[in-house]
């Protein structure tokens, strides 16, 4: 979904905030490595502004659930941000104090020290791009591109 933004320089699907070096798919999906499954994303604030990228993490997820987003069940999928100093662990606080105001219910999402972050497999790079018809992306992915194209429709690529 970042990758539809202007600005947005590249976007890695991945693990972080667990025990296990280089952690599969699988053996993240027991719960048993501590990583959540976490994007990273390149852009230029120049052209999209920090705020911009974190509000639309709030945007195409539900901050509100614990450990779950949707039908995916387990602390991989919990709500989380991954800092790297604390100007930028303000920053995500910020972004979760926004997230409040347009959320009903408790916003859930912590925010932790980002220690190795480690590239996901290739088919998880890019797989709304790469799977448009799969399931998953039409009933789930697909309407969470589409509010944010809206929610953002300055930033949407042409």
């Amino acid at each position: 979904m970042y990758r539809t933004l202007r600005g947005v320089d590249d976007v890695v699907s991945g693990y972080t905030g667990g025990s296990v070096a280089n952690p599969s798919y699988e053996a993240v999906c027991t719960g048993l490595t501590g990583h959540a499954e976490a994007v990273r994303v390149d852009f230029d604030p120049d052209v999209i502004p920090r705020e911009v990228i974190l509000d639309v993490f709030f945007t195409m997820h539900d901050p509100t659930q614990l450990n779950r987003q949707g039908g995916d069940v387990g602390t991989q999928y919990r709500s989380a941000m991954f800092s790297t100093d604390d100007a930028q662990r303000e920053a995500f606080e910020a972004a979760r104090r926004r997230a409040a105001d347009w959320w009903p219910g408790e916003i859930v999402t912590t925010i932790e020290p980002l220690g190795d972050f480690f590239r996901a497999e290739e088919y998880h790079q890019d797989f709304f791009a790469k799977n448009p018809g799969q399931g998953y992306c039409l009933a789930v992915a697909l309407p969470k591109v589409n509010k944010i194209r809206r929610s953002y429709a300055d930033y949407v690529l042409a």
